[in-house]
């Protein structure tokens, strides 16, 4: 049966305004209008602070008229009409042109909502033709309706300069208007369990609250519906998932050959999650697993056991890289870990997109004939023209660092679904786990191998101690006497260049390091004067950044002056430093894997994070955390409690506009957890939800089509 929220808004609001709410905000049905939840609510006895307005930026706000006074244009004809509004602290002016007669309006004393981008005109805050929408006059009310009318709370809805925040308010009331009662996609017991409004009381009054509990109460309600929805959208595909077939894959003589060998001895950890690894590819479902692990903690080692435990019945593995610098280093790591006599049987093999002609030819033919059972590549591995005989395992490094699309395409080219396991050395909270891999079986290696050494991090505040860089320099030459490497991050490339796969989407700080100023800047510093200094970036040819990792592997190199291309999966052991040159512009999880790159071997690392952050800024806060702990985990919470969660259901998982309404993993963990767990309990008495039509028809709208492609294909 069709719900009322799958209605068009053409349908009930004409097809002027419906097109408009589709191009300015992508709202397309019922459903979406009522989903756009205002952002925060207003009096209207209440002023805004104008104060605290930021140029450039788009506002609504509450304000009073203070003046409004016309004057003639210089240069053309024409008037100018500028109306004066404030708030007691600060002043705003309003521009409009050749518009005498909204003077008639904007009389001294009215108060009502204003909207548009905040300009500046000598030095003056401005906003050039706002939208505006002025409160009625209270005047012939009585004391008690003026003041109801007055505590009233104005719902304030995220806008676009073609719809201002009182035309959504507007639009929504007609619907509302119009709207019959909604099923409930939360079963009454558990409604009843929880003391939450039905879903229609809970659309209503989120939207057109008559005291600031209504709206309170509406979000609970909503709240914990999108919770339990969306929990209940990544079991029901969990348990889909479990009914495709798969080739089982079980370990053998391979894999105790190579075990047997290994010089080192396996953690607790890379054991148990080698354990539950080896289970999966031996039934006849595909695995579906996630691998969390601090940096450095061998995930890669356990992969390359599972990629053995698929080459021991024919079977081949496809490792998919982010960066061409780091596939190479898994084909050097894997060859040397295997062996002469295993590498040889099992042809690891390189596929970029930078390798020379004849060299991609060979290794799409070691592919497609299955003579190679390990293809380590990039991108490059996605292409049409890359093709497998048994493709048995998808393993998926640095997963954040992929689209959806990417990973489905890998997993075509097998003849039956291949298993997938998906690394990432980004630690996960307990609660994006639940909510963005919910429908994966996740396993963590928190174990480091013995013998590595911890790492020291140190902020270098320039901003209050600007001479310390002088210190950061001798810091470095006195590694580099003991006969250690380092590396020297910079955000940028060169002058022009505004950040190289920065996750933050900041402008450059005030020193906008980049890496061709800092190589001279090294090369000419009398402390290093006999160091050997290289610079490594993404704009360099293939061949070139493979040979300059080579070279600083082999330790002829003492300084590498990169981007952030080392960010994942080098490794040096001779490494010891790292200096993060304006550590600002990066993000709290990228700072702690770009430190994760010193201290792998047997000497202890030091990390240095210059910035020219003012204290106590948002910037400052990320470095600082990154200095004050080496546990990923808790500084995952952190990053996640300074950031956004990303888009959790589509394919843009790392960043973005979120696709959560008003649920926030950062904070409503505990929910979380109990919405999945109820939302666990159903499905295990209804697994097709048959008896729950409102619940499936939540979760036909909450999977829009590229969200069905995401947890399809995961």
């Amino acid at each position: 049966m069709t719900s009322p929220l799958d209605a068009k808004l053409s349908s009930v609001l004409g097809a002027r305004t419906a097109a408009a709410l589709q191009k300015g905000l992508g709202l397309v049905t019922v459903g979406d209008l009522l989903a756009h939840y205002p952002r925060r609510y207003a009096r209207r006895g209440e002023l805004t602070a104008l104060s605290e307005l930021e140029l450039d930026s788009s506002v609504t706000i509450v304000a009073e008229v203070l003046s409004a006074q016309e004057r003639p244009m210089r240069a053309k004809r024409g008037s100018i009409l500028e109306v004066k509004i404030g708030d007691g602290r600060g002043i705003l002016t309003l521009t409009f042109f050749n518009q005498a007669w909204r003077r008639t309006q904007l009389v001294p004393g009215a108060r009502g909502i204003f909207a548009g981008k905040v300009g500046d005109y000598r030095g003056t805050r401005q906003l050039a033709h706002p939208d505006y929408e002025l409160f009625e006059d209270d005047a012939d009310r009585s004391e008690d309706t003026a003041k109801a009318w007055a505590e009233t709370p104005i719902p304030l809805y995220p806008a676009t300069a073609s719809v201002a925040s009182w035309q959504l308010q507007k639009a929504i009331g007609v619907v509302l208007d119009t709207l019959p009662a909604l099923d409930d996609p939360v079963p009454d017991a558990v409604r009843a369990a929880r003391k939450l409004m039905s879903y229609s009381k809970a659309v209503e009054l989120i939207h057109r609250p008559h005291k600031d509990s209504d709206w309170g109460a509406a979000r609970k309600a909503l709240r914990f519906q999108e919770a339990f929805v969306l929990q209940a959208a990544l079991l029901q595909q969990r348990q889909l998932l479990r009914e495709c077939a798969a080739t089982p894959r079980t370990a053998g003589a391979l894999l105790e050959g190579f075990d047997a060998r290994m010089p080192f001895t396996l953690t607790g950890d890379q054991v148990k999650v080698g354990e539950e690894i080896t289970a999966d590819l031996a039934a006849s479902t595909p695995m579906n697993r996630l691998v969390q692990g601090e940096v450095g903690s061998g995930k890669t080692l356990v992969a390359l056991r599972a990629m053995l435990a698929v080459a021991q019945s024919g079977g081949q593995s496809a490792l998919l890289a982010p960066t061409e610098v780091l596939a190479s280093q898994h084909l050097r790591s894997i060859v040397k870990t295997l062996g002469p006599d295993l590498a040889a049987r099992l042809r690891p093999t390189l596929l970029t997109g930078q390798l020379p002609t004849a060299e991609r030819k060979k290794a799409l033919l070691a592919a497609v004939s299955g003579s190679a059972s390990i293809v380590v590549g990039t991108h490059a591995l996605l292409s049409d023209a890359v093709g497998f005989v048994d493709l048995g395992l998808v393993v998926v490094d640095e997963q954040h660092r992929f689209g959806v699309e990417q990973r489905e395409t890998l997993r075509r080219k097998g003849s039956t679904p291949p298993h997938v396991l998906v690394l990432t050395a980004t630690p996960i909270p307990r609660t994006v786990a639940m909510t963005v891999f919910g429908d994966l079986d996740i396993s963590t290696i928190s174990e480091l191998p013995v013998g590595r050494q911890g790492i020291e991090t140190f902020v270098v505040p320039l901003a209050e101690k600007p001479g310390w860089v002088g210190r950061v320099w001798e810091r470095l030459a006195e590694e580099l006497a003991l006969g250690r490497q380092a590396f020297v991050v910079a955000p940028a490339i060169d002058p022009s260049d505004p950040g190289e796969e920065l996750e933050l989407a900041e402008g450059p700080s005030a020193a906008h390091a980049n890496v061709t100023d800092l190589l001279a800047e090294l090369r000419a510093n009398p402390l290093l004067a006999s160091a050997r200094i290289e610079a490594l970036h993404g704009r360099l040819p293939s061949e070139q950044k493979d040979a300059l990792m080579r070279a600083f592997a082999a330790g002829e190199i003492d300084v590498l002056v990169a981007t952030t291309v080392i960010e994942v999966g080098v490794d040096v052991p001779n490494a010891s430093a790292m200096v993060v040159m304006d550590a600002d512009r990066f993000g709290v999880s990228q700072l702690h894997q770009l430190r994760g790159r010193v201290g792998r071997g047997g000497v202890p690392g030091l990390c240095l994070l210059v910035t020219h952050a003012e204290p106590e800024s948002l910037a400052r806060e990320r470095v600082e955390a990154v200095a004050s702990t080496l546990d990923g985990f808790e500084l995952a919470q952190k990053d996640l409690e300074l950031r956004r969660e990303g888009d959790v259901l589509g394919d843009t998982q790392s960043g973005g506009r979120s696709s959560l309404r008003l649920l926030r993993v950062a904070k409503d963990g505990e929910l979380i957890a109990e919405a999945r767990a109820l939302a666990r309990e159903l499905l295990d008495t209804d697994p097709t939800l048959a008896g729950h039509p409102a619940l499936r028809g939540a979760l036909d709208r909450r999977l829009d089509e590229t969200s069905r492609d995401f947890l399809a294909k995961n």
